[in-house]
């Protein structure tokens, strides 16, 4: 997601504490957006989220569980050799605001050393489980030099929406920069994923 545009890092004052915020979404002029999953639970739609993402000429980022990675180190190689980009979601999705710097930073690398092990390349942006961030969490990315992205546009698929729900929760919020939240392993998201990108490419979006 961030590897190839300008991000900017949007922090607020209160009272002397900087809080730090991570990127929800990028700012530009141009009708680009981010397509992003998360990936924690089965691997079985692979190949069909695969053919719908080449179908639109779309490109993904799918931010990995380590556990997941283990138990699916076929899915993630087959993503990862068609262009889309893996990120790095923690090992075992634990909370990151009710665990140690020393823990998140253990959390991070183990699961980019497992991703590593896969595609030869290590995630270069992180996702906070169940989007639950602080600053020492945020810090500790920036230390491993790596940058935390949530998202401005939840599909809520893991919700079992119907895909009608889902694309018009969807279409109706994108806007230029943002970035979606998908899962894969969710019975309707494929079929939502093909109708919300056929609908955003006669938009003009990119």
């Amino acid at each position: 997601v961030a590897s190839t545009v300008t991000v900017s890092h949007i922090t607020t004052t209160a009272n002397t504490t900087e809080r730090k915020l991570p990127i929800y979404s990028v700012e530009t002029q141009e009708k680009k957006i981010a397509i992003t999953f998360d990936a924690a639970w089965s691997a079985e739609d692979t190949d069909e989220l695969l053919a719908i993402l080449k179908k639109h000429n779309a490109k993904a980022t799918i931010y990995a569980v380590g556990d997941w990675v283990d138990k699916n180190p076929v899915a993630v190689k087959k993503f990862y050799e068609n262009g889309h980009e893996i990120g790095n979601h923690s090992d075992s999705h634990p909370s990151f605001s009710k665990i140690s710097r020393e823990e998140i930073r253990k959390e991070i690398t183990s699961c980019n050393d497992k991703i590593k092990s896969v595609t030869g390349e290590a995630p270069k942006t992180v996702r906070a489980p169940s989007g639950d961030y602080d600053n020492k969490s945020i810090e500790t990315s920036e230390s491993l030099g790596m940058k935390m992205i949530q998202w401005d546009v939840d599909s809520l698929d893991w919700k079992l929406l119907s895909v009608e729900e889902m694309y018009n929760r969807v279409v109706n919020k994108v806007q230029n920069g943002t970035i979606i939240l998908f899962h894969n392993g969710v019975e309707n998201t494929p079929e939502a994923l093909d109708k919300i990108l056929m609908k955003l490419k006669t938009d003009g979006y990119e």
